[in-house]
C-alpha cells in the first residue's frame, strides 16, 4: 500500500488538525459532507470550516444556499458538478495554488459518491495540493445501518443504467458478489428495477430506504418480489431513494455426494483423514462431516 506523508505546518499540526480552528484554516482542497436531510446533522468541525474557508465549490449554489443561510454562514460560492467540470477545474486549482482554502460540498451527503469530485480531487493530488476530508452524512451507510442486512461486506454500485439490457449486463456482474449490494435508484424506475433485480439475482431479500433523515423517512422490508409487487400497486413514491439487496446464499452442501465420497475415501482412509479431505473438497463443516464419517464406519 502506497502512503503519501503530508507536511507538518509550522505549529506542529497537521492540516486536518487545522481544520478545526476557525482562525487558522490551512490552505487546501475541504472534501466535506452536508446533511441528507436533516440541517442540523453537520458537524461542528463542517460548520467551522464553512465560515474560515474563501470558497465554496457546490454543486448547485441555490442548495447549498440555503444550507448556509440555516446556519447563519456567507461565503462566495461558484458551481461545480457534472456540466461544468472541465471548465471549472483548472480555475479551482488556480485557486489551490495560490494559497486559497477551497471547500467542495455535494447537494447532499458525501462528495464523490456518484458525483464528479473524484476528478477534481485527482488532478487536486496530482497537483501537489492537500486534501482533507470533513467526514459526515452519506445515504449509502445510513441505509446500510436502517436495513438490517449483512453490513460487514458491502458493494455501492451506484445507479444502474435505465435501457434494460445495460442493467441486467450490470446486475449479471455483481450477482456473485458475496456482499449486501447497493444502490442509488430512481423512484419512477423503482418497480421496474425492482423486478428486474429478482429475475437476475433472485428473489432476494432487500431493504427501499427513501428520504432518510426527513419527516417522511420510510424503511420497507421484504423480497424483491414483494417490494416490486407494493410499488407496482401504489406507484412511484416520492424523494430519493436507496435500495439495498442481500448478497447470495450459500447453498448447501449435496449430503448424497458426500456421502458417497466418504464411502470411497474410507475404503483406504482413516476417519479422520477423509473427513479432512471431503471436507476440504466439499467446503462443508468438518464437523458435521466427520460426525457422518464415523456413523458410515460404524454401518
Amino acid at each position: 500500500m502506497t502512503r503519501e506523508l503530508k507536511p507538518l505546518s509550522r505549529s506542529g499540526k497537521s492540516a486536518s488538525s487545522l481544520a478545526a480552528n476557525q482562525g487558522d484554516l490551512a490552505a487546501g482542497l475541504y472534501i466535506l459532507a452536508t446533511p441528507i436531510g436533516n440541517a442540523a446533522d453537520i458537524s461542528l468541525r463542517a460548520l467551522e470550516t464553512l465560515r474560515a474557508c474563501d470558497v465554496i465549490a457546490a454543486e448547485d449554489t441555490r442548495v447549498t444556499s440555503k444550507l448556509l443561510a440555516i446556519h447563519g454562514i456567507s461565503r462566495p460560492l461558484i458551481p461545480y458538478n457534472d456540466h461544468n467540470g472541465p471548465q471549472m477545474r483548472p480555475k479551482i486549482l488556480a485557486r489551490l495554488e495560490r494559497g486559497e482554502r477551497v471547500v467542495l460540498v455535494s447537494d447532499a451527503g458525501t462528495p464523490l459518491v456518484s458525483d464528479p469530485g473524484y476528478k477534481l480531487v485527482r488532478e487536486a493530488i496530482a497537483a501537489g495540493a492537500s486534501i482533507i476530508a470533513l467526514p459526515g452524512p452519506s445515504a449509502v451507510l445510513t441505509a446500510l445501518t436502517l436495513s438490517g442486512l449483512p453490513s460487514d461486506r458491502f458493494l455501492f454500485a451506484g445507479f444502474l443504467s435505465a435501457r434494460p439490457g445495460e442493467r441486467k449486463a450490470a446486475l449479471e456482474e455483481v450477482k456473485g458478489v458475496g456482499a449486501t449490494l447497493i444502490f442509488f435508484e430512481s423512484a419512477q424506475r423503482l418497480a421496474e428495477s425492482l423486478t428486474a433485480m429478482a429475475q437476475v439475482l433472485g428473489d432476494r431479500q432487500a431493504v427501499v430506504a427513501r428520504e432518510l433523515t426527513k419527516l417522511h423517512e420510510e424503511v420497507l422490508r421484504g423480497s424483491l418480489t414483494e417490494l416490486a409487487a407494493h410499488y407496482e400497486k401504489s406507484g412511484a413514491p416520492k424523494g430519493e431513494v436507496t435500495l439495498l439487496i442481500a448478497g447470495p446464499q450459500e447453498s448447501a452442501p449435496d449430503s448424497g455426494k458426500i456421502d458417497a465420497a466418504l464411502k470411497a475415501a474410507l475404503v483406504f482412509m482413516p476417519v479422520k483423514a477423509a473427513a479432512d479431505l471431503i471436507a476440504g473438497l466439499t467446503d462443508g463443516s468438518r464437523k458435521q462431516i466427520y460426525a457422518r464419517a464415523l456413523e458410515l464406519k460404524d454401518e
